[in-house]
């Protein structure tokens, strides 16, 4: 059987959230760690959106993070990350169609209004964490928003942790500081044409 291909981006949420699901079921790719101002062709060949995360798998291309996640974890979900309620897959829904709008307009654009109303969601989440969103260990709804939260936090740390909300701050700390973080944030060259290839993951980490 032919290894899926992964293309990639190591700081990009979107591909992180792929990486950890990936990661996650145990599925050994091939990746192709891409430079966005710099796309290699074969990714655009693959799909024309060219955006990562990408997983070309014997049978389909898929080219949106979440249904990457879910392709990995229909395969293999040692860890339960499916194992949760329908408000889970909605609460995914709202940080991808509301709180990232918001962080996007925070982090490029300084919009403080934004970075209010991303602040609302994240409040919203401190109140559900206990000490995961969904229970004592992590599902989908984590692994499928976590990355965001690191990605804002990031944008102004101080303000961030200046921030009442305990519970989220706890969840984000234990989250990049796992052995599954570091995995995930491997660096890996730029991918070309004719390279050695790179295999992720290349360890078990539970």
């Amino acid at each position: 059987m032919t290894r899926p291909i992964l293309y990639s981006f190591r700081r990009c949420p979107y591909a992180m959230r792929a990486r950890l699901a990936l990661a996650s079921a145990g599925i050994i790719c091939e990746l192709r760690e891409i430079l966005l101002r710099d796309k290699a062709p074969e990714l655009l060949q693959a799909s024309s959106k060219g955006t990562v995360p990408v997983l070309v798998t014997e049978t389909a291309v898929i080219d949106e993070s979440l249904d990457i996640m879910l392709w990995a974890l229909n395969r293999n979900d040692p860890e339960g990350w499916l194992d949760m309620p329908d408000s889970g897959h909605s609460l995914i829904t709202r940080m991808d169609s509301e709180f990232k709008p918001d962080l996007d307009a925070y982090k490029y654009k300084g919009d403080e209004t934004a970075r209010t109303r991303a602040a609302a969601f994240l409040q919203e989440l401190d109140a559900q964490l206990s000490p995961n969103l969904f229970g004592a260990t992590p599902r989908l709804a984590d692994m499928a928003t976590v990355t965001f939260v690191r990605q804002f936090a990031f944008v102004d740390k101080p303000w961030f942790d200046a921030q009442d909300w305990p519970n989220l701050a706890c969840w984000l700390q234990t989250f990049i500081t796992s052995a599954r973080f570091a995995v995930i944030m491997q660096k890996y060259p730029k991918w070309l044409a004719g390279d050695a290839i790179t295999l992720f993951p290349d360890g078990n980490i539970h």
